[in-house]
């Protein structure tokens, strides 16, 4: 098949990132090893019956019901009966660290393209792009900069859960009442106490949604990074897949939607509390 201009473009554009911009591109994989390591081996050590109390527990203080934590710390029995322990804390742990590395981008970005008119329609088409690609195509890119394993499936996971929290980040500081701005104007408040003390905590509850929906995509991300030797619940569904093994898959598959389930219900209830 012949190659347009465009995708030489996009060629051209990786090989000069890879030339002019490969010791920052080791030092970000570095870095981001650290709390892949640091929590990986967190979750690799603690005891499944510890880790499902220390969760029912977190449940509890979050939802301050007792049934949902119940049925929290129900499911995730489940996954360690049916043998997918370690695989599913392989997937939580790049869950976690690409949505903390999504969010900690994200909304600064999306307070950027509020406060801004000029870097809101850019910032908007970015986020376009970013959404629509499909998912399949970040990986290409993650695995020439960063090669195979966990690392590049966490970095294609970041961009393809970024927007989300971007344009609902956007959305909660855009309609903030214009009558708490000009009281906050009033009393003589700076743009960053304005910012803090306003505008975020009023937008919260659509910041939050935007994290729930960043979660959920990162972790069907984290599943098809598996394909670069991601690992955790998306490696077992691969192999299912490469064997046309239903149990298997199936298996595997519930894993992630009880993972998934779990995160929803966790982070619905902190926004319903904001």
């Amino acid at each position: 098949m012949m190659v347009s201009p465009i995708g030489r473009f996009a060629e051209d554009l990786v090989d000069v990132m890879q030339q002019y911009f490969g010791w920052l591109l080791t030092l970000f994989k570095d870095i981001l090893s650290i709390p892949l390591e640091a929590l990986g081996d967190l979750l690799s050590y603690l005891d499944p019956m510890l880790f499902i109390v220390i969760l029912v527990g977190i449940s509890v203080l979050l939802t301050r019901r007792l049934v949902l934590p119940l049925l929290i710390g129900a499911a995730f029995y489940l996954i360690y009966w049916m043998g997918y322990w370690n695989s599913a804390m392989v997937t939580l742990n790049m869950v976690l660290v690409a949505t903390l590395v999504a969010v900690l981008i994200a909304v600064p970005l999306g307070i950027w393209a509020a406060r801004s008119e000029t870097a809101n329609p850019v910032i908007k088409a970015l986020m376009d792009f970013m959404q629509t690609m499909p998912a399949f195509v970040y990986l290409i890119p993650a695995v020439i900069f960063f090669g195979l394993g966990v690392v590049p499936g966490v970095v294609a996971t970041v961009i393809f859960a970024m927007p989300p929290v971007v344009r609902l980040t956007n959305l909660g500081i855009r309609q903030v009442p214009v009558e708490m701005n000009e009281v906050a104007d009033a009393f003589g408040s700076t743009g960053w106490q304005k910012l803090t003390k306003v505008q975020i905590p009023i937008a919260m509850p659509s910041i939050m949604a935007g994290i729930n929906q960043c979660i959920m995509l990162s972790l069907s991300m984290v599943v098809i990074a598996a394909m670069i030797g991601g690992g955790g619940l998306g490696g077992d569904i691969v192999y299912a897949l490469s064997r046309v093994d239903v149990a298997l898959g199936f298996e595997a598959g519930l894993a992630v939607v009880l993972i998934a389930m779990t995160l929803d219900r966790l982070t619905q209830s902190f926004k319903n509390d904001t």
